[in-house]
């Protein structure tokens, strides 16, 4: 049979297809043959062929530290030996590697070890659904099972929020543009105001959160504020692609306290923030919360597909096949989910965020006073962002500048450090490696950050250094 691809040559059942090994010939198929709705290739211009820890090697043999980590997927790194031995271990038993919803031992181990991560007070009237493998799923059940708990239909999320690409969780999106060409999206969707820890929505001081919890506060008393009695609110503790900010710790308890006093279900996304991302455990745990919902992805999966929501029992209203998905039994992820979590807890591994977070910022904003540019480093534990600004715009709060943060990007890339960035106009690099970086490794991605950023600025002045 004819492919389209040049790069296919003949090889066995028992090997993978052979490929020439360059990032040119790699990159140009996947442009060829993939959609126009990729990203990551268009900013990151590699193939991957070998990773490990904090470590991947293109197809041309050059090494990059990850400080993308499968968008904070890879808590563990690439290829931790806990993971790959767990996931080697089920395939040499000739366990199942899919079973719907049909329960296993491995799956109740995973269930197990979830919940002990958790906090008793959530975990003690906690149910748990297995969704589709993907964190926007998670979302579409949390939305499904507030609406059918409550009888409500309006939803609350915030200014800057993310919670996935299908057609819910993009209804509260902050960023617009994604969805200008989707028409049809959910209805009853109100956005209230984030306490953005840089660029305050009500243009006060930014540690000035208090105007913000009261009036969210006011859209839920007051009979003229528009908004029926909502179904549930959804908010991330830390905005990821919204920009890394991180929600003030007193902010985050009086929205537990608004929406409990007005029997409002709070859905809390650790989709990107659990499993010791934000220096605790779940980032809930900072602000010594409970919430009534949360859902789950990412590190929870070690590194392979899986989704849940977990929820209050009160909520459990939903009707058999409610809410399904063909590959919510997939038994290599809870395998892989199960060995990733027990590392993060016997090793401590938030604790070990927060001091290695707390390294790495300290170096980014010793680095930030040397550039006008970086108008602020912030975030929690090893999930940072560093917002670019252009000063010269005359404004005494500079807009953000993407133009820079991308000529940063490729600075980072060319010096062998992989970010992301995101916010407004995509102007904060942001940084989610895994959290087993050691404190050299640490000062390696500080010392190569650096290096870009005065590289990107020298360049756009046009001085060589």
């Amino acid at each position: 049979m004819q492919t389209n691809n040049p790069n296919d040559q003949p090889s066995s059942a028992d090997s993978p297809p052979r490929y020439d090994h360059s990032n040119e010939q790699l990159r140009r198929s996947q442009a060829a043959r993939e959609s126009s709705a990729r990203t990551y290739p268009r900013s990151l211009p590699f193939a991957v062929e070998r990773a490990q820890g904090a470590e991947i090697v293109d197809a041309d043999g050059e090494t990059y530290i990850d400080c993308l980590a499968g968008a904070g997927t890879l808590v563990l790194g690439h290829n931790h030996p806990d993971v790959t031995r767990e996931v080697e271990r089920l395939l040499a038993e000739d366990r199942p590697l899919h079973t719907l919803d049909v329960t296993t031992p491995e799956k109740e181990a995973f269930v197990d070890t979830l919940f002990e991560s958790l906090p008793d007070e959530f975990t003690d009237t906690a149910k748990v659904q297995f969704c589709s493998p993907a964190g926007t799923d998670a979302v579409e059940a949390a939305l499904k099972l507030v609406k059918t708990a409550t009888g409500n239909r309006s939803v609350l999320g915030f200014q800057g929020g993310y919670h996935g690409m299908t057609s819910g969780a993009l209804s509260l999106m902050g960023d617009t543009a994604a969805k200008e060409s989707v028409p049809g999206l959910m209805s009853n969707v109100h956005h209230l105001p984030y306490p953005d820890p840089y660029r305050h929505p009500f243009g006060l001081d930014a540690a000035d959160h208090e105007p913000v919890s009261r009036f969210a506060e006011r859209v839920l008393s007051d009979p003229e504020s528009g908004v029926t009695d909502p179904a549930g609110l959804i908010l991330e503790l830390v905005q990821g692609e919204g920009g890394v900010n991180p929600a003030p710790i007193e902010w985050i308890r009086e929205i537990r306290r608004i929406t409990a006093e007005h029997d409002v279900p709070m859905i809390v996304d650790e989709i990107q923030t659990g499993m010791g991302r934000t220096g605790e455990t779940w980032a809930f745990e900072h602000a010594d919360i409970v919430p009534d919902v949360i859902t789950c992805s990412k590190a929870i999966g070690g590194g392979l597909p899986l989704a849940v929501v977990m929820y209050d029992e009160s909520l459990d209203e939903w009707e058999p096949g409610a809410h399904a998905g063909t590959f919510r039994g997939h038994q290599l992820a809870m395998a892989a989910g199960r060995a990733t979590i027990n590392h993060v807890l016997e090793n401590d591994l938030d604790e070990h965020a927060a001091v290695v977070g707390e390294r790495l910022k300290d170096q980014l904003t010793e680095m930030a006073a040397n550039f006008e540019v970086v108008g602020d480093v912030r975030g929690r534990g090893l999930m940072l962002g560093v917002e670019f600004v252009d000063p010269q715009a005359g404004s005494e709060l500079p807009p953000p500048d993407g133009e820079l943060a991308s000529a940063v990007q490729t600075a980072c890339f060319d010096r062998g450090l992989v970010i992301e960035t995101g916010g407004r106009d995509s102007a904060v690099a942001r940084f989610l490696p895994p959290l087993t970086l050691s404190r050299s490794q640490v000062d390696e991605i500080a010392s190569r950050f650096s290096e870009a950023v005065a590289a990107a600025v020298a360049d756009r002045s046009g001085v060589a250094v």
